[in-house]
């Protein structure tokens, strides 16, 4: 399994709507950068947020998750509060073939300033809208910035497809079209 350079990524994007929409090059002018790097892929956060509020005293149970712990927010600029999470989605769709696996990291540009970008791996033949875990680790208030970078997405390209993909074993985030909670 071998990490895939921009050439490939763009191959893949352009011929098989792997990344839709999709930048070519890196896009830096003003804004978080995005678009295609060395060995992956910046994604860009949508302007859909779901913020953890304690508003009904609701327990967090990855088994019966109350969506009341959440409120929803739409705008171009998302506070979280500190201390505290957002739920957020990619603005691009993505494809995964068979034979792919991708991880993802946050970029340096929020790491630096406290906020942490979690996102599970994205499975041969997994396809839909990513749902980003966004944490802020610090005790003051932090922005996110909607249609601007937020993370990188690496993929590792497998010597054969593996055995049992993400859409055969029907998956429970496939084709995701929103920010999707837990589901058991």
């Amino acid at each position: 399994m071998g990490l895939k350079p921009d050439n490939w990524i763009k191959r893949m994007a352009l011929e098989h709507r792997m990344i839709e929409p999709f930048e070519e090059a890196q896009v830096r002018d003003g804004v978080i950068s995005f678009g295609t790097s060395s060995y992956g892929y910046d994604i860009r956060v949508a302007d859909e947020f779901k913020i953890f509020t304690n508003i009904y005293s609701a327990v967090v149970d990855p088994k019966r998750f109350d969506p009341r712990s959440m409120v929803d927010f739409k705008g171009e600029v998302c506070v979280i509060p500190p201390n505290s999470f957002a739920l957020a989605r990619t603005v691009e769709y993505f494809r995964i073939p068979a034979n792919v696996l991708t991880i993802c990291l946050g970029k340096s540009t929020y790491a630096r300033c406290g906020i942490i970008v979690n996102v599970t791996p994205f499975e041969p033949e997994w396809e839909g809208y990513v749902t980003l875990e966004i944490s802020n680790t610090t005790p003051l208030p932090a922005k996110i910035y909607s249609n601007e970078g937020i993370a990188q997405v690496l993929f590792f390209e497998g010597d054969a497809p593996c055995d049992v993909t993400y859409a055969q074993k029907k998956g429970k985030y496939q084709g995701q079209q929103t920010i999707v909670l837990p589901k058991l």
